[in-house]
């Protein structure tokens, strides 16, 4: 089995995920949700209270008969997952945010890679931190995993029409709904089911506004070297009803320029990212417009919302990524130490070039959203069909179901035969509670 094969399957998070919670399990999740409001102004400007969020996700997989990769075929995970924010508004100019996770895990004997490690937030080191900050309190085996991490700690100042966040924050950029072109610093795939937050990166982000139509963003992420790191600016603006932005800087070793559009057009939202990154090792077939140094990403798609009952909500994209394989059933691509290097730390959301995604949404009563997600290689034909419901009892609790059918060949002796053949297969349950 190929060492990407192998990440693929850890990384991504389809499988049929299907599970019921205990009694014993929902009396703890009630029990143990609470929110504390520390102190408030009467004006409401100056403030300091605590939030606290509990997720419990389970699941069954299915894993396909390969027995390479995967040693038990069936096999049932379970996630618990609790979130604490500390959000601190002293003055009129500074916010502070402190937010703290822990997370437990526990996976089935014999399970391999279709035991739904996937489908839970990755234990790789996450990228633009100096200090990772996040580390394990219990390990055993593969059984069991018990981890903590300090997700976010930063303060935001106003300085007149000038906005400066200093330390571990979230940094999200480009208009795709379901992948990015532009979306740099901690992109994760829409098959990550248990991904709510995005992860925060130690940063120094300077927004200021040109008029009051542009403005301008600069962010420096830092890791623990200069080659880890990453420096970018960018400019926002809108004319009319055409929303816009341009990106250059450096991620890590690569020269980055990027650009993303969105505007209406017949009743839809149409947008647009596209980027290009001067690269200092290329792979093997890498290189465009005659130059092996340059590989481009893009992204075309649109929403909307046609007339049906209450509103059905459509979302359609294609996505191109110049840093996947050409050829997913190809030994040497996906064992080439560059891509694989790439892969893990993010800098590509599929393992091939080329992904379309169709994302129909439709709710009723204000409480029950119904949700439809095809994902698919346009290559080979293989995908993720995915079918979900929320109940949303109330604005603290939260209940939903997915199920997640893959298609397309299957893995052979440990090799991939398609993009998406080799997910496992399987349903997933998973019930939130904010307060």
């Amino acid at each position: 089995m190929t060492a990407v094969f192998a990440a693929k399957a850890r990384r991504l998070r389809t499988g049929l995920r299907i599970a019921l919670p205990s009694a014993l399990c929902l009396w703890m999740l009630v029990g143990s949700a609470h929110a504390i409001e520390l102190w408030s102004d009467e004006s409401g400007e100056r403030s300091y209270s605590v939030t606290t969020s509990l997720k419990w996700t389970s699941l069954l997989s299915h894993a396909p008969s390969d027995t390479t990769p995967y040693p038990e075929e069936w096999s049932g995970s379970s996630l618990w997952r609790f979130r604490v924010v500390l959000d601190a508004r002293p003055t009129s100019w500074l916010r502070a945010e402190v937010a703290y996770e822990q997370r437990i895990r526990i996976v089935s004997g014999g399970a391999g890679a279709a035991g739904g490690a996937g489908v839970f937030p990755s234990s790789l080191a996450a990228p633009y931190r100096i200090a990772q900050l996040e580390d394990s309190l219990i390990e055993s085996g593969t059984g069991l995993s018990v981890r903590h991490e300090l997700d976010r700690a930063s303060a935001d100042v106003s300085l007149g029409r000038l906005g400066l966040t200093l330390g571990r924050q979230a940094v999200g950029w480009g208009r795709g709904l379901l992948f990015g072109a532009v979306d740099i610093f901690a992109p994760f795939s829409p098959l990550e089911s248990d991904r709510e937050w995005r992860r925060g990166i130690d940063a120094v982000r300077l927004r200021a506004p040109i008029t009051d139509l542009v403005s301008v963003d600069a962010v420096a992420a830092f890791g623990e070297s200069s080659d880890e790191s990453a420096f970018v600016g960018r400019v926002h603006g809108y004319v009319g009803d055409v929303d816009g932005e341009l990106l250059a800087g450096r991620r890590r070793d690569d020269g980055f320029y990027g650009a993303s559009l969105s505007l209406p057009a017949f009743g839809a939202e149409l947008h647009g990212e596209f980027a290009a990154f001067s690269v200092s090792s290329p792979g093997p077939e890498g290189g465009y417009l005659g130059n092996d140094d340059l590989v481009v990403t893009a992204l075309v798609g649109g929403s909307r919302t046609f007339d049906v009952l209450s509103g059905l909500y459509v979302v359609a994209e294609y996505h191109y990524s110049g840093f996947g394989v050409r050829d997913v059933t190809d030994p040497e691509e996906l064992e080439d130490p560059d891509f694989v290097r790439r892969y893990v730390r993010g800098d590509t959301q599929i393992l091939g070039r080329h992904v379309i995604a169709v994302q129909l949404s439709y709710g009723f009563a204000g409480v029950t959203p119904l949700s439809l997600t095809w994902m698919a290689s346009p290559v080979d034909g293989s995908g993720v069909l995915i079918p979900a419901v929320n109940w949303i009892f109330s604005d603290s609790v939260t209940l939903s179901a997915s199920v997640y059918v893959p298609h397309g060949a299957g893995p052979q002796d440990g090799a991939l035969r398609s993009e998406y053949g080799a997910t496992p297969a399987g349903g997933l349950l998973q019930i939130s509670f904010y307060y």
